[in-house]
C-alpha cells in the first residue's frame, strides 16, 4: 500500500522514482544513500505563520530558511517552528518523513529558488523512503511559490 505522499504524487501524473534506504545521521550520508548532490537532498520544514495557518518551506541540502527572508516575503514580523507533535498534527508526517505531497492540509508552499532546473529528493513519508522528482514539475503541482529564502548552512 502506498504512503499518502506517492499516492498524492500518482495522482499528479509527476514522473518520480522511488529510493528505499536505511537510516541516515546526516546530510551527506542521505545524498550519498539517495545517490545525489547534497543540494539535492530537500528538507521539507514546517513553518508556523500563525493559528492553525502552517506552510512548508523547501530547502536544498546545505542550506537553512533565512528568516529575514522568508518573513519579508510573506509580509508578516513573526514566524516559527511547531514543536514535533504540532508538526505531525497539521501535517499527518512526522519529522523527518514530512513532504507537502499527500500532507493532511495542503498548506502553501514556498521553495527556495535554487531548486529550479534540479532532480531533487524528497521524503515521501515514511523513515528511509524518499523519491526523486523533476523539481520544476514537482513546484508546479505544488503551486509553491519559488523565492531566495534562503542562507548557506553554517559551517561547525
Amino acid at each position: 500500500m502506498p504512503t499518502p505522499a506517492l499516492a498524492a504524487l500518482d495522482a499528479t501524473g509527476l514522473p518520480y522514482r522511488v529510493i528505499r534506504h536505511g537510516p541516515v545521521t546526516s546530510l551527506s550520508e542521505a545524498a550519498t544513500v539517495r545517490g545525489v548532490a547534497v543540494p539535492d537532498v530537500v528538507k521539507s520544514i514546517v513553518v508556523r505563520r500563525g493559528p492553525d495557518d502552517h506552510l512548508f518551506v523547501l530547502t536544498p541540502g546545505g542550506r537553512v530558511i533565512s528568516w529575514p527572508k522568508l518573513r519579508a516575503l510573506l509580509g508578516v514580523s513573526r514566524l516559527s517552528m511547531p514543536d514535533a507533535a504540532t508538526a505531525k498534527e497539521v501535517t499527518g508526517y512526522e519529522r523527518g518523513t514530512i513532504t507537502p505531497f499527500g500532507a493532511t492540509t495542503a498548506w502553501p508552499v514556498i521553495a527556495d529558488e535554487r531548486l529550479r532546473g534540479r532532480t531533487i529528493t524528497l521524503g515521501a513519508g515514511e523513515h528511509g523512503l524518499s523519491v526523486a522528482v523533476d523539481a520544476d514539475a514537482a513546484l508546479a503541482a505544488l503551486h509553491a511559490t519559488v523565492a531566495d529564502v534562503t542562507d548557506p548552512e553554517p559551517t561547525r
